[in-house]
């Protein structure tokens, strides 16, 4: 499964840095979900974001989960459909980045991000 990236990993330079390669698919456009920028870029309800698919090897997830701060609360990965298959992405926890905005429902940030996936109509275009 590879990862939808709109930030820091669409630089090749960036992506060599933190993964050991810069294996990209095509350029592709998150529906559903857009961008904003805090202390990190992240994804907020509604919208779009343009991005690119970044093909995984692996130990790749590990790799960008420790990149983007997951066990830190930074980030949650979560799965978006594709027209092909799957992508993982990651949104930031707006608290944790400084991001005025409300996900929607109760629980925890990493529940109402994927229950908002989930019941919306967010996927990727390849």
């Amino acid at each position: 499964m590879d990862v939808f990236v709109y930030g820091t990993l669409r630089d090749p330079g960036r992506a060599r840095e933190v993964l050991g390669h810069a294996d990209y698919g095509p350029e592709a456009r998150l529906v559903g979900l857009g961008r904003a920028s805090g202390r990190y870029p992240t994804l907020v309800p509604g919208g779009e974001t343009a991005g690119r698919a970044l093909r995984l090897r692996d130990g790749d997830l590990s790799t960008l989960d420790a990149y983007e701060g997951v066990e830190r609360g930074l980030y949650v990965r979560v799965r978006i459909p594709s027209d092909e298959d799957e992508l993982w992405t990651y949104v930031g926890d707006p608290d944790a980045l400084g991001v005025d905005v409300e996900w929607p429902g109760a629980g925890a940030f990493e529940s109402r991000v994927e229950r908002y996936v989930g019941t919306n109509d967010v996927y990727v275009e390849l």
